[in-house]
């Protein structure tokens, strides 16, 4: 949960009762440090300012200030690029651990402390989601798990760092490195993927597709949407070498009756899973040749305390178990990259 709006200076020469320390008292407010963060990950103040839903000009003011407040420069500015200095380097460690245990706290005590409602992300109805929060829900009953319907897992972890979510699903290891380090996930589930099709497609009278068959063919993977980066991602190495190329960016069709019209008028195939809705004027057919697979891991802030966590992890655990979710295809395909992250090993 993000930090309560702190509109007193930064720093204190108040003491503090029961301080044994013959230093005054200093306070810094978490939220420059948050700020501070998300510039080093970014290294570019502009799409900073978008992940934290502020100004440029604000986030500016705020690195000034904790750059007085700490006695030290934290980045190098030039007109094209942000550079952490050596000091930059040296805070970001304390600032992630700081902000951790600050989230924890928070998510401890927030609203009316472990009732408070849970936000899970689930994407889209249908999904393998959707089931395990139903499972959740049955075996955690007095809490209140409220659905949320995000685009992909890019933009769903940047509302969980923002405390403006709680938990998602999706592909983990296509999330930046420093994103990822302040989330926790757990294996899910090796998703079959499925190509979805005008029905009068040349290939939709097959029961399932075979990769070779798209050679030449222009798939849809949600390029340019920078919420579902990690989906695209996944397209490119699925698409590497195979002749089959990655559909231009486009504008995001919201609902299903949009997402029909545009599929109908641009006539790409559209990259999907087993599970995706169905949708009157397509079909929808398992890919094989390999047989892709999209991993797909519960994901949650580092430090958050709930017991609506509890209950997701018990129900992927057990559904993952009873369905073999977690069990590989003997020709499954996933990247080197997300072998590593659903083995725990990244």
């Amino acid at each position: 949960m993000p930090a309560p709006a702190d509109r007193s200076s930064g720093l204190s020469s108040d003491r503090s009762p029961g301080l044994s320390s013959g230093l005054p008292h200093r306070s810094l407010d978490p939220r420059l440090l948050r700020g501070f963060l998300v510039v080093a990950e970014e290294l570019h103040f502009t799409r900073a300012a978008a992940r934290l839903y502020v100004a440029q000009q604000a986030l500016s003011r705020d690195i000034r200030r904790l750059e007085r407040e700490l006695g030290a420069e934290l980045f190098v500015r030039t007109t094209r690029q942000v550079t952490p200095t050596a000091d930059g380097e040296r805070l970001v460690p304390y600032a992630r651990r700081v902000l951790e245990a600050q989230d924890a706290l928070l998510s401890a005590f927030a609203g009316d402390g472990p009732e408070r409602p849970l936000l899970v992300d689930v994407n889209s109805p249908g999904l393998v989601s959707g089931r395990v929060l139903d499972r959740a829900r049955a075996l955690a009953p007095d809490c209140e798990l409220m659905a949320r319907f995000e685009s992909g897992l890019t933009g769903a972890a940047g509302e969980i760092l923002a405390g403006r979510l709680d938990a998602s699903f999706g592909r983990f290891a296509g999330l930046d490195p420093a994103v990822r380090a302040r989330l926790e996930q757990q294996p899910v589930r090796y998703e079959p993927m499925a190509v979805v099709l005008p029905e009068d497609h040349h290939l939709a009278g097959l029961d399932e597709v075979p990769l070779d068959a798209l050679a030449g063919e222009t798939v849809y993977a949600g390029a340019g949407n920078p919420r579902t980066r990690e989906w695209t991602d996944l397209a490119l190495h699925l698409f590497e070498g195979r002749g089959i190329a990655l559909a231009p960016p486009a504008p995001v069709a919201v609902g299903a009756d949009e997402f029909r019209r545009v599929m109908a008028k641009k006539r790409n195939p559209v990259l999907a899973v087993v599970d995706f809705p169905a949708m009157s004027e397509t079909v929808r057919k398992p890919l094989v040749g390999p047989v892709p697979l999209s991993p797909v891991s519960l994901v949650w802030r580092k430090g958050l305390v709930h017991p609506g966590i509890d209950a997701l992890r018990r129900a992927a655990g057990e559904l993952a178990a009873e369905e073999g979710w977690l069990r590989r295809l003997a020709d499954g395909w996933i990247p080197a990259s997300d072998e590593l992250v659903m083995a725990g090993q990244d």
